[in-house]
This record gives C-alpha cells, sequence and structure tokens, in this order.
C-alpha cells in the first residue's frame, strides 16, 4: 500500500501566490520592475568594470563576478515567478525543476563564499596596504573567484541529486515561486534524514563559516582604522568597506532564515509559514541582487566617474 501511494514524479506544480489572487498583480509589476533594474545596475557595473582600465583592480573584479551571478541566479528564478503570478498552476518538469534548484542553490552557495572572498580584500588592502600589491595579484584574486564558482557548483550538484533520489508522494504541488530545494524536500516519501545531514554539513561550510571569516576580518579592519589618525583617514577607510558590510548583512540575514534546516511537516500554522517562506525568498531572491549594485558600486566614486566617461564618449562617438 505504501508502494502504491508513491508515484514516480514527472512534473511538480507550482502554486506560487495563487491562494491570494490580489496580490498576484501588484507582486508581477513590482518584481517584473526589479528583475529590469537588476539587468540594468549589474550590466552597468559589468560594462564599465571592463571598459575603464583604472577599475581593472582586485575589488572591481569580485564586484563584477558577484554582479554577474546576481544576474545569472535572477535569471534562472524570476521568469519562473513572474509565470507563477499569471498561470494559477505552473506545471514544471522534473528535470526543469531540478536544473532550476540546482542553479539557484549554487548561485547561492558561489555569493557565501565569494563575499567572504571580498572581505579578505579589504582586510589585506587596509591592515597590509603596502603588502596588497603582492598579495592580491592577479593570480590569487582570479583563482579566489574561481575557487568561489567550483565550491558553490558542487555543493549544489550533491544537494540537488540527493533531493531528486527521493520518491514523492501526492500530485506533487509545490506551494512556493520555484523549485526551492526545502519545499521539495517536504514532498518527499522516504526518509531524508540523508539531505538534512548533508544540507547541515553545506550550511556549516558556507554560512557558518564564512560568517566567521568575515567577522574576524572586520575585527582587525576596525582596529587598523580605528588607529589612523586623521578623522578624514578613516573616514575613507571606513567608506570602502561600509557597503560590503551592508551587503553581507542583507544577504545573509536572508538565507538564514531561508537554508539554516528544512522545517518539518507539521500542520499547525503552515498557512503562516508558508507565506512567510515565500515573501522571504523572494526578498532574497530579488531584493538582494538588486540592492547590490546600488549599495555597493553605483554610489562609488570611481564607478560614477567612469559611467560618465563612458556615455560622455559615447554621445561624442555616436
Amino acid at each position: 500500500m505504501e508502494r502504491a501511494n508513491q508515484t514516480a514524479a514527472t512534473v511538480f506544480v507550482l502554486l506560487g501566490l495563487s491562494g491570494h489572487p490580489n496580490m498576484e498583480i501588484i507582486f508581477f509589476v513590482l518584481v517584473l520592475w526589479m528583475y529590469l533594474v537588476i539587468l540594468l545596475g549589474n550590466g552597468i557595473l559589468i560594462i564599465v568594470t571592463i571598459y575603464d582600465s583604472h577599475l581593472h583592480t582586485p575589488m572591481y573584479f569580485f564586484l563584477r563576478n558577484l554582479s554577474f551571478l546576481d544576474i545569472c541566479y535572477t535569471t534562472s528564478s524570476v521568469p519562473l515567478i513572474l509565470d507563477s503570478f499569471l498561470t494559477p498552476r505552473k506545471i514544471v518538469s522534473f528535470s526543469g525543476c531540478a536544473v532550476q534548484m540546482f542553479l539557484s542553490f549554487a548561485m547561492g552557495a558561489t555569493e557565501c563564499v565569494l563575499l567572504s572572498m571580498m572581505a579578505f580584500d579589504r582586510y589585506v588592502a587596509i591592515c597590509k596596504p603596502l603588502r596588497y600589491p603582492v598579495i592580491m595579484n592577479k593570480g590569487t584574486y582570479v583563482s579566489m573567484a574561481a575557487g568561489s564558482w567550483i565550491a558553490g557548483g558542487i555543493t549544489s550538484t550533491v544537494q540537488t541529486s540527493l533531493a531528486m533520489r527521493l520518491p514523492f508522494c501526492g500530485d506533487n504541488v509545490i506551494n512556493h515561486f520555484t523549485c526551492e530545494i526545502l519545499t521539495v524536500l517536504k514532498l518527499a516519501c522516504a526518509d531524508i534524514l540523508p539531505n538534512v545531514i548533508s544540507m547541515t554539513v553545506a550550511d556549516v561550510i558556507f554560512l557558518v563559516l564564512p560568517v566567521l571569516f568575515i567577522f574576524t576580518s572586520y575585527v582587525f579592519i576596525l582596529s587598523t582604522i580605528l588607529r589612523i589618525p586623521s578623522a578624514e583617514g578613516r573616514r575613507k577607510a571606513f567608506s570602502t568597506c561600509s557597503a560590503h558590510l551592508t551587503v553581507v548583512i542583507v544577504f545573509y540575514g536572508t538565507i538564514f532564515f531561508m537554508y539554516v534546516k528544512p522545517k518539518s511537516k507539521d500542520s499547525l500554522g503552515v498557512s503562516k509559514e508558508n507565506i512567510t517562506d515565500k515573501l522571504i525568498s523572494l526578498f532574497y531572491g530579488v531584493v538582494t541582487p538588486m540592492l547590490n549594485p546600488l549599495i555597493y558600486s553605483l554610489r562609488n566614486k570611481n564607478v560614477k566617474t567612469a559611467v560618465k566617461n563612458l556615455l560622455s564618449q559615447k554621445l561624442f562617438t555616436g
């Protein structure tokens, strides 16, 4: 009988906000506008950091990777989210769900590592400025960025393959915008203890360790800044770190709510928990990538100057 109740999943159904039809049009317009801002802001950042030779430094190389990562992440999920606002029951194939799950998890894990690499870059720049060109040479920072992408891809492959090997029950309805791994695990008919253990290990590696590394880096950074004699020097040094620190708080604040541990199949308070999870996921998936270029890069004087130079040159040559 138990085997009869288990089905080989060929499709999944995404509910999105179908239970709240009055909110769908509002969120469709809002998310579409945010997605366009993400493409524009991050696209401009990528172009100017490639175009302007003054921005060919490790800091802007990492920012270029972060912007490209945000474009990839949102493009892997936002079209599906927008479609869920227009379609009451969005059907996604099993393989399509696996690909979307892989991309979103890989991008999230990669960003965790990349943000810690950026913290290390700021640590070396402020605490060891004379050795900065030697320590952060091209081979070093390219390897650091490549390692971030590889690590994210590996852990995502492990988590996705473990999740997709599970048998699924019922009609395979995912009460979410996308194939988010925690919601998919709730549909499993088998024991998910191996998945829980694997995700716990991944949480430690990609959440706890990077946070500790970033925290330690900023302890040394703040200690160095406070020893700078001039107020202008302290202000300038802190301004190069404040934006990164803001991005870290926004990113990790939302991701900790989403991925710390899978939630149990408790029938009490399910509706409230589901709508909360959806809104947190939406914030993480759309708002955070939109804020990254605005907070970190587009407010930077060097980037502003590069944008103005690029636009003025295009106008005169056009």
